[in-house]
Formats: C-alpha cells, structure tokens, sequence
C-alpha cells in the first residue's frame, strides 16, 4: 500500500466509544489511512464502517470495568499484535444543576449517582484503558495517547460542571502523564471540541435536562445550536474536522507535540 503523508498504515488505533459521534468519525479516519481500528462500545451491535483501506475488530468493552478492559487490550494484541494509538472518547454528559432553586432535590440536581456515574466514565475510564495500554506500550518503546476533552472543560458550562468537571481532570491527567511516559517514548495530548454538527448523542433526554438547567425550553436550546456570534469561524465543526486533528497528533508528523490539549472550537471562547 502507497504510503499517505501520515504514514498511519498499519498502525494499531484503538478508539474508546467509537459506535457513534467523535469517536466513530475518528475511527474511520484511521481507517481511511489504512490503519487496523480495534472499535470499542457498550453497544453490542458493530455500526458499519468503511474498511476498504483498513481493518476494524470490534469489540465490547465497559471502559469503567478493569477486567473488560484487559481482556479488549488482551483481544488487540492477539489479532493485531500491538498498540500503536490510543483515543480515550468514550464519554457521558448527564446535565445537572448544583442547586434547583425551584425544586429542592429535584430531578435535574445533582446527586453522587449522577455524579459518580459521569466521572467513573470519563475519568476513570480514561485511567483504566490508559494505564492497560502504556504498559503495552512501554514495552515497545512507543506510543500515542490521545484524551479527548471538552471545551467546557477548559471553560465550565453552565448546567454541566461535573461534565466540564471531569474534562478538565482529563487536561491534567494528559499533563501529568505525559511528563511521565515520555521519556519512556510515549506521547501523551489531548483534544477539546467545542460546538460540533449534530450527532445521535443529542437525545431528548439531555436536551430536555440541559435546556431545563439552563432555564429554556428545548425550542430555544435547538434554535442556539444554530447561533454562532460566539464562534469567529462563524460555524460549528464537523465531526471529521476532530477526526483529522486526531490523526495528525497520531501520527510521526507530530513527533514534537506533547503534553498539551488542543482547542479545536473555532475561536469561541467566553471572552
């Protein structure tokens, strides 16, 4: 196979919550490069991919469950003998008020089960597949980790501080880790999104939570999706937008990035 500029053929990705949303973009993107994709979800049923260039396993994995996450490590090294790249996307986003002023310990406050739910995937989730990943990694001498956050992460959010909470812990767990595998030839960087194109993941569920929290109605919530005065760009992103940051940061071509999250929101900041 001709060699593309990234020079990501071949190389072993795996992509946490890669069924849907960022994570599935950015798994086809490395396949697009002809990479092998280890997909990993909750979802039990495979989503289809593109996998004319490259190669995708997919399996089923509870990234807060240590043991589920052993056995996908265990699963990628057998069928594809190493670890080359590892995208930690798998997320939860549960909006919640600190405090409902109108309802005391209302549906929309929040609670330790929302937030031990939304930071036991996003952080900890993030621990267990780096953790089982470097270790591969170490003794190969190499690797890429790439976390992704949030914008809100960098920010808060309104109605989602446990969300915008645990984003922000992954910022500081790239820092950290990257001071402390890169010498052992391990990057570590990081990726925040800020508004993007619709996705699945907008359920009316989170709409309905958000825009309560927010005190909207879901109308006014979805007409905002729309307004982009906050953003210079004057848009929101595309999925494959992230995707391509992705695989750049992947890749040998960024051999000198590291440690560090990348905004990539257009220019929208609160200032």
């Amino acid at each position: 196979m001709e060699k593309t500029w990234l020079e990501l053929e071949g190389k072993t990705v795996i992509v946490t919550g890669g069924a849907s949303g960022i994570g599935k973009a950015v798994a086809q993107e490395f396949l697009n490069h002809g990479s092998n994709v280890v997909v990993c979800d909750m979802n039990p049923n495979k989503p289809k991919f593109n996998e004319e260039k490259g190669r995708v396993k997919y399996v089923v994995t509870n990234v807060v469950d240590r043991e589920s996450v052993d056995e996908m490590i265990a699963t990628t090294k057998e069928v594809f003998g190493s670890i080359d790249v590892v995208v930690n996307n798998a997320g939860i986003n549960i909006p919640r008020l600190l405090v409902d002023p109108k309802v005391e310990k209302g549906k929309y406050e929040l609670d330790e089960e929302v937030w031990d739910k939304v930071m036991n995937v996003n952080v900890k989730g993030v621990f267990n597949c780096t953790q089982a990943a470097a270790r591969e990694m170490i003794k190969q001498g190499r690797g890429v980790i790439v976390n992704m956050s949030s914008e809100c992460g960098l920010e808060g959010s309104e109605g989602q501080s446990v969300y915008a909470a645990s984003k922000n812990a992954v910022n500081s767990l790239t820092r950290s880790w990257a001071k402390e595998l890169g010498k052992l030839g391990i990057r570590v960087v990081g990726v925040a999104p800020g508004i993007l194109e619709a996705t699945g993941l907008r359920t009316d569920e989170y709409e309905t939570a958000l825009a309560y929290t927010r005190g909207i109605t879901v109308e006014d919530l979805r007409a905002g999706y729309n307004k982009t005065s906050v953003t210079p760009l004057g848009r929101s992103g595309k999925l494959t937008e992230v995707a391509d940051l992705v695989c750049y940061l992947a890749s040998n071509r960024a051999s000198y990035i590291h440690g560090v999250t990348y905004n990539i929101a257009g220019g929208k900041t609160r200032g």
